[in-house]
């Protein structure tokens, strides 16, 4: 399968969405902190006698409290009504209180309180994003390959914390006489998501890994297009907990496509 007729415009358009999502509330840019929740109630604030330290927002914002069971219940400082949430993995509940946007995230069954500043000035100072010059032949129709049973993996990530995914296929290609079986970790049917690392991660592109998202895919074929790789979360936020490539994943060749480092 070649390059769509008009690829190079809709790679221009795929471009802006990137930065436009990278810059929106509900991006990364505006993540100001990241706590691991334990059993019990600690204060949440930007006073400095809190026992969480926010960098923006009242000096005392509330109190929040983690049951025995999980569940997570803020009592704001201002008396509004207390909330209680039940965590959710692919759903992190959310709250907004005094212009910060409270999620509880959930790795490994563990919770942690994840704050955003939604008045930072962070999404306005991102520099352009980087990227290779355009690679059409970067853009593979691959072999869309089911294990007989689902492959368990043990997934390290960047917050030195193993995950377990569950992996159901490879994708299994040629090119340039190397031969690729890669295996999606993450991601959903329709989009399943590829952690890669190959040797521009020395001098060029982010050092942990990048991330492809598979395109079209049929119960036969999988699209990847490399020109679409990207930066994972923490490359832009030290708040971010990102997968790292499995060993199948991490490539000895120079892909010289997609997204680089931050300037």
């Amino acid at each position: 399968m070649t390059a769509p007729a008009n690829y190079l415009a809709q790679l221009d358009a795929w471009k802006a969405k990137r930065l436009a999502n990278l810059k929106a509330p509900e991006g990364w840019l505006n993540i100001i902190g990241r706590t691991w929740l334990e059993t019990g109630t600690v204060t949440v604030g930007n006073g400095e006698d809190n026992d969480i330290v926010l960098a923006a927002g009242p000096e005392s914002l509330g109190t929040l409290t983690q049951s025995a069971t999980g569940s997570v219940t803020f009592v704001p400082a201002d008396g509004s009504p207390a909330i209680t949430v039940e965590p959710d993995k692919k759903h992190p509940p959310r709250f907004l209180l005094a212009g910060l946007l409270l999620e509880i995230t959930t790795i490994n069954g563990r919770n942690a309180l994840r704050v955003r500043d939604t008045n930072s000035t962070a999404p306005d100072e991102l520099e352009p994003l980087r990227y290779f010059d355009v690679k059409p032949n970067w853009r593979i129709v691959a072999d869309w390959v089911p294990f007989e049973t689902p492959l368990g993996l043990t997934v390290g990530t960047t917050g030195e914390i193993d995950t377990e995914v569950e992996a159901t296929h490879k994708a299994v290609f040629d090119k340039d006489g190397h031969h690729y079986e890669l295996i999606a970790t993450h991601g959903t049917p329709e989009a399943p998501q590829f952690v890669i690392r190959d040797l521009t991660s020395k001098d060029t592109t982010y050092p942990a890994s990048r991330f492809v998202y598979g395109e079209s895919v049929t119960d036969k074929t999988i699209v990847l297009d490399f020109n679409k790789a990207i930066n994972p979360p923490c490359a832009f936020t030290q708040f971010a907990v990102c997968p790292l490539p499995p060993p199948e994943n991490v490539l000895p060749v120079r892909i010289e496509a997609g997204e680089k480092r931050l300037a």
